[in-house]
């Protein structure tokens, strides 16, 4: 996980962790127009979180790296 990107990706599982969310609801959040700030795409592709019959979930590794950021 990029180090610059890394805050921003757990504040996304973090999110999603409140409750499982619609895949509008997630990609109106924290969508970007920058493509060097892909959070979402980076978050799918490092498997903290998975979109399942259009909600999107925290997986396990989610769980995990929510588990092991500083507090």
């Amino acid at each position: 996980m990029s180090e610059v990107l890394r805050p921003l990706m757990l504040d996304l599982v973090a999110f999603v962790a409140e409750r499982p969310r619609p895949y509008a609801e997630v990609l109106d959040a924290w969508r970007t127009s920058c493509p060097r700030l892909t959070v979402w795409e980076d978050c799918v592709d490092a498997g903290l979180v998975v979109l399942r019959d259009g909600m999107v979930e925290m997986t396990s590794a989610g769980r995990a790296a929510l588990a092991a950021r500083p507090r």
